[in-house]
């Protein structure tokens, strides 16, 4: 998977196992970055890795 590639809702629950209220929460109180294309919205794979690295950190505290 390339790093700059946007996912769509669907893809990014299934690559986090969570479901979509979840998702979007995390979309909305900005713990996980997206842009929006028209209606579409759209999460960068980096924006991912970036939740999921800062998740672990603060695991190892």
């Amino acid at each position: 998977m390339r790093d700059d590639e946007l996912l769509t809702v669907p893809e990014a629950m299934a690559r986090l196992k969570i479901g979509r209220s979840t998702l979007y929460d995390l979309l909305h109180t900005r713990n996980l970055a997206s842009l929006t294309i028209g209606r579409a919205r759209r999460i960068p794979t980096h924006a991912l890795d970036d939740y999921i690295q800062r998740h672990l950190e603060e695991a190892t505290r």
